[in-house]
């Protein structure tokens, strides 16, 4: 594992203490990567309404995206489980749309760490390729 992936490890380690989980206590840290070497960092933010919570994915990916950068290296997901956590089905949506060529890099607080990618996560995902399809 390179310096700069440890680094992007505890930029989303410290990000995961910045969760807003009063619910489930479950506390995600992301770090996403650009090309350029530019990094974002997300949280997940938890509501009473379970429907309006947000993943640390999707905030990273948000923030990225909303400062304008379209090309991703890296996605970093740190969360405390005994087994590396993936991303759940939503943001792994998301990712496949934005992030579709970063590695992702799952890792826990006990120094585990597997790098993986999003077509392995998301086999046969949807895209804008069938909306333009539909339409011929």
């Amino acid at each position: 594992m390179s310096e700069s992936e440890n680094q992007l490890i505890e930029q989303a380690t410290a990000a995961r203490v910045r969760s807003v989980a009063p619910f489930s206590k479950f506390l995600v840290g992301a770090a996403l990567q650009t090309d350029e070497g530019k990094v974002f960092t997300g949280c997940n933010v938890e509501s009473a309404s379970y429907g309006l919570t947000v993943c640390a994915e999707r905030v990273a990916i948000w923030k990225a995206l909303s400062e304008g950068e379209r090309d991703f290296a890296r996605l970093v997901i740190v969360a405390d489980t005994e087994q590396l956590t993936p991303p759940c089905g939503t943001c792994r949506q998301i990712i496949w749309e934005f992030c579709k060529h970063a590695t992702i890099v799952l890792a826990n607080l006990h120094g585990q760490k597997e790098e993986v990618h999003i077509a392995d996560l998301l086999p046969r995902a949807f895209d804008a390729r069938f909306l333009r399809e539909a339409r011929q």
